[in-house]
């Protein structure tokens, strides 16, 4: 695959690592920067998704579920309509109902909360759910978290033996809120390869070796656009993207991109201030080729 076209901006788009995966095997590795974990920021959510759909097969939950059930303890008195009509779905698809984004980057560091589920569940829920996308950690947060409950663990120890361990991902790290739970709306932290298998498990509809790690139907759901987003759609924490493609997208430039329609998975790690750009740019020199 001739990639010199990436090679000549990789620089100047700040791409650090870089992996193309087509029929299984791994055709482009490329790396301007060693490959080490690095924060993955955003696709961190499609991890979080992946086990919600683990959990859903284990019957742990269900999609269906309303928040004012699943959050019981939190749910604020006298709960506002649209929070009544909220349900785990509705965590999932960046349409919960809140017209602002919380838990954001830049505010979790001063934030005087230390229960950020009570604190989440008290914000305002001005549009009905499921019908104005508004990009907000929020939902993968909660989603996180319930998950969690009802394994009883965190999400590193719910996902090792179910989907870490079988893709060869040693154990990681991944950021917490104040009370310890983890932050499933960002902060994992995984190699460029690590995300790149990630990628070929939801390339192959959650089967590994032999094994379903994640259910079948649900990666067919979780990637399908479920609501409209101004551009390609949006799934269960997975955007749509082009050439019939899916991805987890992480700030700078964290990506797997998945190719259902040739059968290849293109995996970057980037510091990228035109994320946007530096993936359209590597899509259109890379997808073409395969």
């Amino acid at each position: 695959m001739d990639i010199r076209e990436i090679e000549q901006y990789a620089e100047k788009m700040r791409i650090l690592n870089l992996r193309v995966c087509v029929n299984g095997e791994v055709t482009v590795k490329r790396d301007w920067d060693g490959e080490i974990r690095r924060n993955q920021y955003s696709a961190s959510k499609s991890f979080t998704s992946a086990a919600v759909g683990i959990a859903c097969g284990e019957g742990l939950l269900s999609l269906e579920e309303k928040l004012c059930d699943a959050f019981r303890e939190e749910i604020p008195d006298q709960p506002p309509e649209n929070l009544q009509k909220a349900r785990v779905r509705d965590l999932l698809t960046m349409c919960l109902g809140q017209k602002e984004a919380w838990l954001m980057g830049e505010q979790r560091p001063v934030m005087e909360a230390d229960d950020w589920v009570r604190f989440s569940l008290s914000r305002p829920f001005e549009a009905e759910p499921g019908t104005e996308f508004v990009y907000n950690n929020v939902g993968p947060y909660l989603a996180g978290v319930l998950v969690q409950r009802r394994a009883g663990c965190s999400l590193v120890d719910y996902l090792m033996p179910r989907l870490f361990a079988p893709l060869g991902i040693r154990r990681t790290v991944w950021e917490v809120d104040p009370k310890g739970n983890t932050f499933g709306a960002g902060g994992l932290f995984l190699s460029v390869t690590e995300l790149m298998r990630f990628g070929q498990l939801l390339l192959q509809e959650g089967s590994w070796n032999g094994r379903q790690l994640i259910p079948a139907e649900y990666v067919k759901e979780a990637s399908r656009a479920q609501v409209e987003n101004g551009a390609e759609g949006y799934g269960y924490l997975f955007w749509r993207g082009p050439y019939q493609s899916f991805r987890a997208d992480g700030k700078y430039g964290q990506l797997s991109i998945v190719l259902p329609e040739k059968n290849a998975v293109i995996a970057v790690n980037a510091e990228s201030r035109d994320a946007g750009s530096m993936m359209k740019r590597c899509m259109d020199v890379i997808v073409p080729q395969l």
